[in-house]
C-alpha cells in the first residue's frame, strides 16, 4: 500500500483540529465543517481524534490514489498559501491558479470548495496518464 498522506502533516494539522483541519486533510470534509463551527465538538472530539489519527490516515491511503501530485505538498499549499492558488498552480491547473491569484481565491468562496474537494481533485489528476 502506498502512503498518500501523512501522520505527521496530520498531526501537525491536529493542532488546529479544533478548527477541522486534520478531518478535511483526511477527506472527512461532513466532520471538519462540523469541527469548525462547534470548535471540534466542544474540544472533546477534538482531543479523541488524537488517538483516531492513525486509523484516519490508513482509511485516506486506501481510498485515494497516488501519483504525480503529492497530496501533502498540494494540502500544504493550500492551507498557507490557497488563496493565491499556489495548490492549484502545482496541480497543473494554471486557469484557475491565476483566478484564484487575481480574486483572493474567488473571494474565499473556492478556498473553502478546495477544503472540501482536494483529495478528490488530487485523485483525478493522479488518474489521468
Amino acid at each position: 500500500m502506498t502512503e498518500t498522506h501523512s501522520k505527521t502533516i496530520g498531526y501537525i494539522l491536529w493542532i488546529f483540529g479544533f478548527l477541522g483541519a486534520h478531518r478535511f486533510y483526511y477527506g472527512k470534509p461532513i466532520s471538519g465543517t462540523i469541527y469548525f463551527f462547534t470548535l471540534g465538538l466542544c474540544f472533546v472530539g477534538w482531543i479523541v481524534d488524537l488517538f483516531l489519527i492513525p486509523s484516519m490516515d490508513r482509511e485516506a491511503d486506501l481510498r485515494f490514489k497516488p501519483g504525480k501530485v503529492d497530496y501533502n505538498i498540494a494540502w500544504i499549499l493550500l492551507t498557507f498559501l490557497g488563496m493565491f492558488g499556489a495548490h492549484r498552480f502545482y496541480m497543473g491547473k494554471w486557469f484557475t491558479g491565476f483566478v484564484y491569484l487575481l480574486t483572493g481565491g474567488i473571494f474565499l468562496v473556492g478556498y473553502v470548495y478546495d477544503y472540501w474537494t482536494l483529495n478528490d481533485q488530487i485523485t483525478i489528476v493522479n488518474s489521468l496518464k
